[in-house]
């Protein structure tokens, strides 16, 4: 199943979603079109039960290059005194893109390859996953052009820690694939193209194994972390177990572990296809 978007590219096989940002001439900056484009594609993913695993990559070699300026720049005029900014509601927009990816139900992965800067940061950060190639870039211009990074800030902070974002805000400096990976940016770094390829099929073997309805729950548990109290997530914690035990989904999972066979849901995400 595929999609068509304008500035995205969207494909759906055999429970694994590929989600291509595909502005190859414009290093996949991101527009208003394209914060749209994106925000549907996650909440249409959202609602696909079929979906097991997103992959999330840029094109041409660039993952994005942030905020296009260009169409930042073509902007409406100041509203009336007292009026709300029309500006607020379109870059909020984007913020709603973000906790959709960052909410969804199955496993996600960022394959950054070249630079991921700005909104594609954000991006990369509000992922499961991340698998860094070698050329990988990071960084938050946005204060050198006289702006700042809006929607995407909670999503670096709870990544990078505050310390590390505070460093990347203030300087504008751009960090390489080796200090986005032991600042605990990337789950993976590799060195070429071969080796990221054969990581992300790796990882999607891995997940491939779980259990979709189990994966989702604890997805969810874990980021209900970060901003519950530790009670109150493991009271919820607790009854996801129970309801999740008395599933037969359970009972078959622990008779393969014991006898060290697949069970049913095992499953090779994305068939023969190659991305989108």
């Amino acid at each position: 199943m595929a999609t068509a978007y304008t500035t995205i590219r969207l494909t759906v096989e055999a429970g694994l979603a590929r989600l291509r940002l595909a502005r190859t001439e414009q290093r996949n900056a991101i527009t208003p079109i394209m914060m749209a484009e994106l925000a549907d594609a996650f909440e249409r993913l959202g609602r696909d039960s079929s979906v097991r695993a997103l992959v999330l990559r840029g094109s041409g070699g660039w993952f994005s290059a942030g905020g296009d300026f260009e169409t930042m720049a073509d902007m409406p005029p100041p509203p009336p005194a007292g009026q709300a900014d029309p500006l607020v509601a379109g870059y909020r927009q984007f913020g709603d893109a973000m906790e959709r990816l960052d909410s969804l139900p199955f496993a996600t992965i960022a394959v950054v390859e070249g630079a991921a800067v700005g909104g594609g940061f954000g991006m990369a950060c509000a992922c499961d996953i991340v698998i860094l190639s070698a050329a990988a870039r990071f960084g938050i211009p946005e204060p050198r052009a006289g702006f700042i990074p809006s929607q995407i800030l909670p999503y670096l902070v709870r990544r990078l820690g505050e310390g590390t974002v505070r460093d990347l805000a203030v300087t504008g400096r751009v960090i390489d694939a080796g200090e986005a990976f032991r600042r605990g940016l990337g789950s993976y770094l590799c060195v070429d193209a071969e080796s990221v390829e054969r990581t992300l099929a790796g990882v999607l073997a891995d997940i491939g194994k779980q259990e979709p309805d189990a994966l989702a729950a604890v997805k969810r548990l874990v980021l209900a972390c970060r901003s519950g109290h530790d009670r109150q997530v493991m009271d919820e914690a607790a009854a996801t177990l129970a309801g999740l035990l008395r599933r037969p989904q359970a009972r078959e999972g622990m008779a393969a572990f014991k006898a060290r066979r697949a069970p049913p849901w095992v499953a090779g995400l994305g068939g023969s296809g190659d991305d989108a």
